[in-house]
């Protein structure tokens, strides 16, 4: 596995939804804040979205935006004050069953459903909004997940039960890896475009169960130990062997999380000698035993105890 795709994996709750809506005429429909990620998808028409953080986006046709964090917000067909939406902006779900016939206004949006209690710092780092705008020869992938994605859509075909989650899920790796491809700030595009973090990175996300130490990743790095110290610690914002340990612990809490897996069964594959030895350095971690997390978590993920 990649970073980016074990960020998305540690937090990845169940199947995402989706709809498309047609709509016209003058409207206004509000999204409260949620756990998870939103995305909307312009394929007709145009639109504005305002958070409650007062980010104002106007949206053209073949526009996508993400909400990695689950932001409250205002969708509308023109710009709108934040008094203004207050008073006219109606639930989504009554606005989505109320669209009528015109179809000036045609969106793909849709949610997935994330365990936010444990983020990766590469999604936690997100932006509040991530606007893709469509361009001319930009974000091939994303566009072409978008067609197939709205294919699907347009009707039910074999197999669309397999294919629309999966796409969805496609859908959100694009939209990460676009946001990664064009950002001027944040501190994980620079660690993964850095040769030296990029590899131990890799090589703690290949095998992280491995008997890893600082000499054993700065050799599968090609740097030597100060070397990979330095730029991981400055890039990453924790040294390797702190990330490893962190690594680690959020992989037995996802194990806690979506699997009956036993404490022994899961501390020999995150790379702990013994039960006792994982569940100290869990409480440690999250101030919590395992077996309470497993408890709580089960809440979250629908998973039986």
């Amino acid at each position: 596995m990649d970073v980016v795709s074990d960020a998305i994996s540690a937090v990845h709750l169940g199947h995402p939804s989706s709809q498309r809506v047609r709509t016209g005429g003058s409207w206004c429909a509000r999204l409260d804040p949620y756990a998870g990620a939103g995305f909307y998808v312009v394929l007709k028409g145009s639109c504005w979205l305002r958070t409650d953080g007062g980010t104002l986006v106007p949206l053209g046709v073949g526009d996508a935006l993400l909400l990695p964090h689950g932001t409250g917000h205002v969708i509308a067909d023109s710009p709108i004050d934040a008094s203004v939406a207050a008073e006219k902006a109606v639930p989504f779900e009554r606005w989505f069953a109320e669209t009528g016939p015109r179809d000036e206004t045609e969106l793909l949006c849709g949610k997935y459903r994330l365990d936010c209690s444990r983020l990766h710092p590469l999604m936690a780092e997100l932006p509040e909004v991530l606007h893709l705008p469509n361009r001319v020869g930009g974000h091939l992938e994303l566009r072409a997940a978008i067609d197939l994605l709205s294919g699907e859509l347009d009707q039910v075909r074999p197999g669309s039960c397999v294919a629309l989650p999966n796409l969805l899920d496609l859908l959100l790796v694009y939209m990460i890896r676009s946001w990664m491809a064009e950002a001027t700030s944040g501190s994980w595009p620079g660690a993964l475009a850095d040769p030296v973090t990029a590899a131990a990175l890799r090589a703690v996300h290949s095998d992280p169960a491995a008997p890893w130490t600082i000499d054993r990743l700065a050799a599968a790095a090609g740097a030597s130990r100060a070397t990979l110290s330095r730029r991981f610690t400055a890039l990453v914002g924790r040294p390797p062997m702190a990330y490893l340990t962190w690594w680690r612990l959020i992989l037995a809490a996802g194990l806690l999380r979506d699997t009956p897996n036993t404490l022994a069964s899961i501390a020999d594959r995150v790379g702990y000698g013994s039960p006792y030895a994982l569940s100290h350095a869990f409480e440690r971690e999250f101030g919590t035993t395992p077996g309470r997390y497993r408890v709580e978590a089960a809440g979250r993920s629908g998973f039986p105890t």
